[in-house]
């Protein structure tokens, strides 16, 4: 059996997604949707569709949906085109330290490069944030708010609606990024209040290249791309036609089913946690089990080096991970679980398992029955190993 609960790094794509996608990459639909020519109106149409579909996802007006190439992209985009479009009104820029690289690079870029000043708001033992948090560190030259709705290594969800209302009191732009929050918690754009809000496809059974940014009517930010007048004009180049239909369709799917998947994924998640901590001593779940999305736990195997379990378990067919796929090569242990508070050696030991779409009870009976041999072989040669007693 090969088992993938990876999904928090990327999922499958759904057939019914790749039904629909694969279609773009026949003869007679290929068309370039800025050409006036049948071709062209046949790719538009698919585009504007696809835009309608994110939007109904998201409770926004299909204007708000700007496609982009990723949620990196997306979050680049959001964070840079408001602090450029605010920078006459100050340079502060508020985040957390735990959200994903591609938020926290484009802030230490903003630093180095273009007088940024960015507060990095700590989270507690289990990866929690307060919003009076933010309040605290808004100052007169705050411009900017980005945390993000569910944090890609713990699960942790955030409290968005919260801060976006301390944001729109003090009239500040405030960008979440939801990659990991779409698809597996309620994500309802006027509801929370957000000016902007970024997600990948490939987090949602869609192919990889493709993801939005979703822009608040009436919010204005700097476009990054020029040479084009597609997306509204704020993202040039020609539209990949291919990937937005397959986000689109991704979403459909979402708006449809998410009720029903969030049940059925946290009876796995459930079932998974519970048998491990039954059969294997001295384990900890990091993060909040209460305020988390349904898919994920992250837990620490103590006396055992992370990188030699998940090497062991890749050799009975069992993907899993110790952390964000885009920290992988790196030796430092998870800048997530170290800004919980988690000791560098623990930290190392930890293992994220990412539940989804696809995962099934005979998949979590098989991890439940390879996991406790593998731990208690692996402890055996450890020399810190103090007993299961």
């Amino acid at each position: 059996m090969k088992v993938y609960l990876d999904n928090n790094a990327t999922t499958p794509v759904d057939p019914r997604v790749a039904e629909k996608a694969v279609s773009f990459l026949k003869k007679d639909s290929f068309g370039n949707p800025s050409s006036f020519h049948a071709y062209g109106r046949h790719a538009r149409r698919a585009v504007e569709h696809a835009r309608e579909q994110v939007a109904r996802c998201l409770s926004v007006p299909p204007e708000a949906v700007l496609f982009t190439g990723s949620g990196s992209e997306g979050d680049n985009h959001a964070i840079k085109g408001a602090y450029f479009s605010r920078k006459a009104r100050g340079n502060h820029i508020i985040t957390t330290a735990v959200e994903h690289p591609a938020v926290l690079g484009t802030c230490d870029w903003l630093e180095k490069t273009r007088g940024a000043e960015v507060t990095y708001l700590p989270v507690d033992g289990m990866g929690r944030l307060r919003p009076e948090q933010v309040a605290e560190a808004i100052t007169d030259r705050t411009t900017v708010v980005t945390v993000m709705a569910a944090n890609n290594e713990s699960g942790v969800t955030f409290p968005i609606r919260e801060i976006a209302r301390i944001c729109r009191e003090r009239d500040i732009l405030f960008h979440t990024d939801a990659v990991q929050g779409l698809g597996k918690i309620p994500l309802d754009m006027e509801e929370l209040g957000v000016d902007l809000l970024s997600i990948a496809g490939h987090k949602v059974y869609a192919p990889k290249g493709v993801g939005a940014l979703c822009i608040r009517p009436g919010v204005k930010i700097d476009s990054l791309l020029h040479g084009g007048h597609q997306e509204f004009g704020l993202r040039a180049g020609t539209e990949n036609v291919l990937g937005i239909v397959a986000l689109g369709e991704a979403c459909e799917i979402i708006t449809h089913d998410l009720d029903e998947e969030i049940r059925r994924v946290t009876g796995l998640r459930m079932k998974l946690e519970n048998g491990l901590f039954e059969r294997i001593p001295h384990l900890v779940r990091n993060g909040d089990p209460d305020h988390s999305v349904s898919n994920t736990s992250n837990i620490t195997v103590k006396y055992i080096e992370g990188e030699a379990l998940l090497l062991a378990l890749d050799m009975v067919h069992i993907a899993v991970s110790s952390g964000s796929a885009c920290s992988t090569g790196s030796e430092d242990p998870s800048h997530v679980l170290r800004a919980m508070g988690i000791p560098n050696e623990l930290a190392r030991a930890s293992l994220r398992i990412s539940l989804g779409r696809f995962t099934t009870e005979a998949e979590i009976d098989y991890v439940l029955e390879q996991l406790p041999p593998i731990v208690s072989k692996l402890r055996a040669m450890s020399p810190i190993y103090p007993g299961d007693a």
